[in-house]
């Protein structure tokens, strides 16, 4: 039987904490100063334009905790490894979740590699997640967070046992509203920024804008909008300003409403239905990543979640060498291209992969 005990630093350890201005990585950096470790605060430069310097908000934090800031501009792998892939999946009529892509190729690869230059050998974050270390085979396991109205371990699946080995988590056995309440014992309440649900490179979180800003000619346009019989309702303006389960904005005068059930970028078609057709409950995924390095069996019963807000379900999985199938028990609703199916086990992160297609 495997024991499981919390992953963290070694005692008088330098950590560095990955800082946004938020109350978050604000309290991460004051438990750590709490529990003896020297902190480094690291804070990335992401958009082309975000300004070189820290903001307000920053420094205050940073000032007030007495830990030296340090800058990482990370624009040019931002653009390459996030933005890039984002827009061209969007083209291919996909929709991405870009927080899945940046965790392992950037948070977890290029600032704890600065981290690293710097001498701290852990990275600290305000995810609301837990990492756990299994004791009878020395590997690491990702766990939800304690808050699961805040927990975030739908976008850390990606992460390799080394990242996990490098990564800790201190508010994973936290409740948000603790953490604001050490905030405001500490005297910090007034200097984090609110937090933003948003694309943090999109501004006014319009995507649709910044796609046509960024692929311009190179978006397909206009096209038919089809419902599940072939009949043509309307037209489209682009399917990149569309998405699996839209209900407004469609521009199809009906008595009963239509939503769009699924995107066909190879003849540029939207395709429409009722409620009830979003409903589906087997799909195949690709480019698994599995926390332990291999499933837990070749078929299996998981939790599965389909985005991050998708009450996870029960499904068998079936994970192949190339594509992994999974079979929801029931139906369930808009299952989207290009999100993220992560498999749970109670509340372990066993894996997850990029729905390619949903089948029936």
């Amino acid at each position: 039987m495997r024991k499981l005990q919390p992953h963290k630093p070694s005692s008088k350890e330098t950590v560095a904490v990955a800082v946004s201005g938020g109350v978050d990585s604000m309290v991460t950096a004051f438990l750590l100063k709490e529990h003896g470790h020297p902190v480094l605060a690291l804070h990335m430069i992401l958009r082309p334009e975000d300004p070189p310097e820290p903001g307000k908000q920053i420094r205050e934090l940073t000032g007030r905790l007495a830990v030296p800031l340090h800058l990482v501009d990370l624009r040019r792998a931002f653009q390459e490894r996030v933005i890039k892939p984002f827009v061209e999946a969007y083209k291919r009529g996909k929709t991405p979740n870009p927080c899945v892509v940046c965790n392992p190729r950037i948070k977890f690869s290029l600032l704890q590699e600065k981290a690293a230059e710097l001498g701290a050998k852990t990275l600290a974050t305000g995810h609301y997640a837990r990492i756990l270390s299994d004791n009878s085979n020395g590997s690491l396991r990702l766990f939800r967070g304690r808050d699961r109205a805040k927990d975030q371990s739908y976008f850390l699946y990606r992460l390799n046992q080394a990242q996990l080995a490098r990564t800790f988590f201190p508010l994973g056995d936290y409740l948000k509203r603790e953490v604001k309440k050490l905030a405001a014992e500490a005297g910090m309440g007034g200097y984090y920024r609110p937090e933003s649900q948003e694309i943090c490179f999109i501004s006014a979180n319009d995507y649709r804008d910044f796609l046509e800003e960024h692929l311009g000619s190179d978006l397909p346009g206009p096209g038919p909008v089809l419902d599940l019989d072939n009949r043509q309702l309307g037209k489209h303006e682009g399917i990149h300003r569309y998405t699996i389960g839209q209900r407004r904005g469609i521009g199809i005068p009906s008595s009963a409403p239509y939503y769009v059930v699924e995107l066909e970028p190879d003849s540029n078609t939207v395709r429409v239905g009722s409620k009830s057709d979003l409903r589906r409950k087997e799909l195949l995924v690709k480019s698994v990543n599995w926390i332990a390095m291999s499933p837990p069996s070749p078929n299996f019963e998981a939790l599965v979640r389909v985005r991050s807000r998708h009450k996870e379900a029960p499904a068998m999985v079936k994970a192949g060498e190339e594509d992994t199938l999974v079979k929801f028990f029931e139906p369930q609703e808009a299952i989207t291209p290009g999100q993220s199916a992560v498999f749970y086990r109670d509340d372990e992160v066993l894996g997850g992969g990029i729905i390619e297609r949903v089948i029936a």
